[in-house]
């Protein structure tokens, strides 16, 4: 019996096709790189060019083959085509081009060239490798390379000079240029932990506490930034996410001095005195900051607060043998005997500088200090702008007095601030406005009162004072006191651009003030005159408990040093 046989199923040959793009060379010309085989490597570069004439890589990559053949003049040829044809912005070419020259011992023409690539790359891919060439072409032309910036480096060069501006206490500066950086190059954490502590020290808590939280979501292990947390947690009375943080940071063990430094000065500031004291010492047993008075004043305050007396006086005392001029560690110890007996406190700052209610009583006798040790010392002078922020209603006018009494770009720009933030007290902002002026601050303020917010007219005449007086300031007080509820807040502005301009007028000579209240009177009565109010010397009389001669007597030197009536009479002939 015969078998049938089955047909055997058709097969269609398998044929995978050839796609000649210039990938396909382009993977050519890498397996021909691999095995040294420049020759099939040009061929297929070539190739992947004829297809693909508008890819600069493909060009750098002919370039790049040319050069290793030692074909230079070829190479830069292709490498200026792409520079002045297909991409300008491809500006390792220019660090190709330096190579290149520098192998035809061209070094002028490398010289030119790898300044082109560094002042204009911003990658900075061949950073390294340009140092090494800048090397050379040092030692072949005998001289340096003038660089104006390396474009690369911009940013960590802005960051350095920022550092500086915070170091110095000038944050408002140190927060343009670290927020700008910032703008640049948002992945720069470092910057953004700077920015987020000079907000800190200008007492703008909230930003400062958003800015480190941005950090600690890009890395949630960065050191600085939990240690800013932990200070700013406790500034806030956050006590549950304080005490979180702690424990977490008890348990992290720092190596590098930065960080062993930072973390003991934390944990001292959020009351963490024992862990502090280790930190400190393990600083001063091993490493070069044990040079450093700050450092035996840190120790010392760590111990006074654990009861470890003699240790702190121990350290106060090197802290004054290493700085004989400073005041700060003489004043410790005359206070530790006060806080062994239990006569005072333990000290619970962490700064190296004296408390601050003991530099104002010290620059109440002695104002001209306050200048140089705010422009000197920049823990001084963000301890001012905190207190201007966060300090009781006293502490704070001292402080707007004080910062008057420097009157730099810095100040002026803080009391601006303060004017317009509508939390603060207005009889606070009131003098902050008399201080602007006091300081020769001509153009027009900005100020919320109550809610509202207006813009006080320009100054016609700067009339800058060298101090300001607590005299002066006395006197202001009480013609707010007594104008308050009766005149609005630009009547009031005037009375003090009045008494600010008679006070320029007449000094140094001027007269002592022995009835502060007459010449409150005597300011509200011209201010009354030049907005056409009705007003009485025995109104006067009654609400500032002076006579009305004092009141008289004192608005006629006003008017003889300020020319008022005289003023009056050319805009209201009918003033008598």
């Amino acid at each position: 019996m015969s078998q049938r046989k089955r047909a055997a199923p058709s097969r269609r040959p398998k044929v995978i096709p050839m796609r000649l793009d210039a990938t396909f060379f382009f993977e050519r010309a890498v397996q021909s790189l691999d095995r040294y085989h420049y020759d099939k490597a040009l061929k297929y570069f070539r190739r992947a060019v004829e297809y693909e004439p508008e890819n600069p890589v493909n060009h750098c990559n002919m370039a790049g083959i040319l050069s290793e053949m030692g074909r230079y003049e070829e190479s830069n040829v292709i490498l200026r085509s792409v520079l002045d044809r297909i991409d300008p912005a491809m500006t390792e070419c220019y660090y190709y081009l330096a190579n290149n020259y520098a192998n035809m011992e061209l070094f002028e023409a490398a010289e030119d060239a790898l300044v082109r690539y560094l002042e204009n790359d911003a990658e900075g891919q061949f950073l390294d490798e340009s140092d090494e060439l800048l090397d050379l072409l040092n030692y072949e032309l005998n001289r340096p390379t003038k660089l104006a910036t390396i474009k690369a480096k911009e940013n960590i060069y802005a960051h350095d000079k920022a550092r500086e501006l915070l170091e110095a206490g000038r944050f408002a500066e140190a927060v343009k240029m670290l927020e700008e950086i910032i703008g640049r190059e948002p992945d720069f954490l470092a910057a953004r932990n700077n920015l987020g502590l000079a907000y800190y020290y200008m007492g703008l808590f909230e930003k400062s506490v958003a800015t480190i939280a941005e950090v600690l979501d890009a890395e949630p292990g960065n050191l600085h930034a939990l240690c800013n947390l932990a200070i700013f947690y406790q500034h806030s009375n956050q006590d549950g996410p304080l005490k979180a943080l702690i424990e977490k940071l008890n348990k992290t063990v720092p190596f590098h001095p930065e960080h062993v430094f930072k973390m003991a000065t934390t944990l001292g500031i959020v009351g963490e005195h024992r862990e502090a004291y280790a930190h400190f010492r393990r600083l001063l047993k091993t490493s070069e900051l044990s040079s450093e008075p700050s450092l035996h004043h840190f120790a010392a305050v760590a111990a006074t607060n654990l009861r470890r007396y003699e240790d702190a006086e121990k350290h106060w005392k090197q802290a004054e043998k290493l700085d004989s001029e400073s005041p700060v560690p003489s004043f410790y110890l005359r206070r530790l005997e006060k806080v062994r007996t239990g006569e005072e406190s333990p000290p619970t700052h962490y700064h190296y500088h004296l408390p601050f209610e003991e530099q104002f009583r010290q620059w109440e006798h002695s104002p001209g200090q306050v200048t140089e040790a705010l422009k000197r010392d920049p823990l001084i002078r963000s301890s001012f702008f905190w207190a201007l922020r966060h300090g009781d209603r006293r502490t704070k006018v001292q402080v707007i007095q004080a910062l008057g009494l420097v009157a730099d770009e810095e100040v002026i720009e803080a009391l601006k601030a303060f004017l317009i933030d509508t939390e603060e007290d207005d009889e606070l902002k009131r003098v902050a406005v008399l201080v602007l002026r006091s300081i020769g601050v001509q153009d027009s303020l900005v100020v919320t009162f109550s809610g509202r917010t207006l813009t006080l007219e320009a100054r016609r005449k700067s009339a800058k004072l060298p101090v300001w007086d607590s005299a002066w300031q006395t006197v202001l007080e009480h013609a707010l006191e007594g104008m308050s509820g009766r005149y609005d807040v630009v009547q009031q502005h005037d009375m003090m651009t009045l008494w600010v301009d008679y006070l320029s007028r007449v000094y140094p000579e001027v007269p002592k003030l022995h009835k502060s209240t007459g010449w409150a009177a005597a300011l509200e009565y011209w201010t009354a005159k030049m907005h056409r109010r009705t007003v009485t010397y025995a109104d006067l009389v009654n609400r500032y408990g002076v006579s009305q001669a004092s009141i008289s007597r004192y608005a006629n030197r006003i008017d003889e040093a300020c020319g008022i009536r005289e003023k009056l009479d050319l805009t209201t002939p009918s003033f008598h």
